[in-house]
Order: C-alpha cells, then sequence, then structure tokens
C-alpha cells in the first residue's frame, strides 16, 4: 500500500528553464484549510501543482456515503492532470491540509506545453503510470488485506515519512520512545478504506500487544518491526 507521491515529484523533475516556462504559464493561488482545489465530478480542465503546504486525494466510495482518501501530494506534485488530457470529469476531489500554495495552469495552455516539449509530457505520463500502479495497489490490498494489516502498513508507511510530510513522525515528546503519527481515527479509517469502529478495534489490539499507544490525534509506534510485521501478514 502506498498513500503517498512518486519520490521524485513533478516539479522538482523540471530543469530550472522548464519550471520557469510551466510557471508562466498560470498564476499563484493560496487556499485556506480544508479548500477543496479540485472536485470530483467537476468538469474544470485546469491543473494544479503544489507549492507549499499539503493536500488529500480522496473519492466517494461506491456506497457514496463516506469517503476513501488516496493519497497525500506534497509540494511539486502536479494534480488534475487527467481531466486536463482527456478532458472528462475530475475522478477525485483534492482538498487542502492547512493553508496551500498553488500554481493554477489551464487546461489549454497545459495540453499545448506538452505538445513541445517531451520531455515534460514524458514526466506527466511516468506520474500517470506510478499513480495507476499505486491505485492497482490499493484497491488489492482492500480486497485482501485485513483491516488490521492495513492500518499496520499504513502506520508504518507514516512513520517513515519524511519530516515534512502532514503525518509525518514528530520528535517524541515527554514519556514518548518512537515515532509520532499526528491524525484522528476518522482520518486514519479514510486512509485505509475501513470504518471509524474497525480501526479502533484495530487500534486496541495493537495497544493490548504494546505496538503503539494511542492519545488524541496521535499513535506513537512502540515496536515498528512487530508492526512492519503484521502489516506483511506474517503474524496471526
Amino acid at each position: 500500500m502506498g498513500l503517498l507521491g512518486d519520490e521524485l515529484a513533478f516539479g522538482r523533475a523540471l530543469t530550472a528553464p522548464e519550471y520557469e516556462s510551466v510557471m508562466a504559464l498560470g498564476h499563484r493561488k493560496e487556499y485556506a484549510a480544508d479548500t477543496p482545489l479540485l472536485t470530483e465530478g467537476d468538469r474544470t480542465g485546469h491543473v494544479v501543482i503544489v507549492l507549499r503546504g499539503w493536500v488529500t486525494v480522496s473519492q466517494v466510495t461506491d456506497r457514496g456515503t463516506t469517503r476513501l482518501i488516496l493519497g497525500l501530494r506534497g509540494p511539486g506534485e502536479l494534480l488534475g492532470e487527467m481531466a486536463a488530457l482527456d478532458q472528462r470529469p475530475r475522478s477525485a476531489t483534492v482538498r487542502a491540509l492547512g493553508t496551500v500554495e498553488a500554481a493554477v495552469i489551464g487546461g489549454d495552455a497545459f495540453r499545448r506545453f506538452l505538445a513541445t516539449h517531451p520531455r515534460v509530457s514524458g514526466l506527466v505520463i511516468r506520474q500517470l503510470t506510478f499513480r495507476l500502479r499505486s491505485a492497482d495497489q490499493e484497491r488489492s490490498a482492500l480486497a485482501s488485506l485485513t483491516v488490521l494489516q492495513r492500518l499496520a502498513s499504513r502506520l508504518t508507511e507514516l512513520s517513515r515519512t519524511a519530516a515534512t510530510g502532514p503525518y509525518a513522525p514528530s520528535a517524541p515528546g515527554p514519556g514518548a520512545t518512537g515515532a509520532v503519527v499526528h491524525l484522528a481515527q476518522d482520518e486514519l479509517a479514510a486512509t485505509v478504506g475501513a470504518t471509524r469502529e474497525a480501526v479502533a478495534k484495530a487500534l486496541r489490539l495493537l495497544r493490548t500487544q504494546k505496538i503503539v499507544r494511542t492519545g488524541t490525534r496521535m499513535v506513537e509506534i512502540l515496536d515498528p518491526a512487530l508492526l512492519a510485521l503484521l502489516a506483511e501478514g506474517h503474524l496471526d
């Protein structure tokens, strides 16, 4: 399972001249916390490049009652490229986690730029391929892994996130011994495609085995090695 973007985000993969040219295509815009940058189902065609801050990418589930968080995207990430390229409705909602600054580029201008810059077009294709593979892995995990395995995998991934990440491990506080991931149980449930109740039950089991310690909007990883084994399905 993987929630985070490509190791080399679109903006960071551009050369300096390419970056300047891409930025010149649009304008900068600031989004307040919890504001949508892109909305599932909309027929808008612009793209956004995150310059500062982090966003969630989510979809409404088949039942239409809850949202599944598909990814977390940070500085340098290109978003909305599918709708810009195929001009079909948006496939997901992108929402700001805290204040976000982004470059907004019209779909027509973006497509013209790609047509004359094959290397940049290749970067977009690479990103689309990476995200499709990641989405396939997520769907496979939802179908084949238990909630406990998915939770263990997600906590392992987030506990390894670079310090700039939105749910990144913080410096341990008083009495803490391991990485601390800051998020509420309902947010964590949305990242693993489970109900809050199922995640709460799995966390109780992890607490009983002294693998994690929980508090308000926090999960402290006490035994990362055992958590990783649970994620890989090596333990019953």
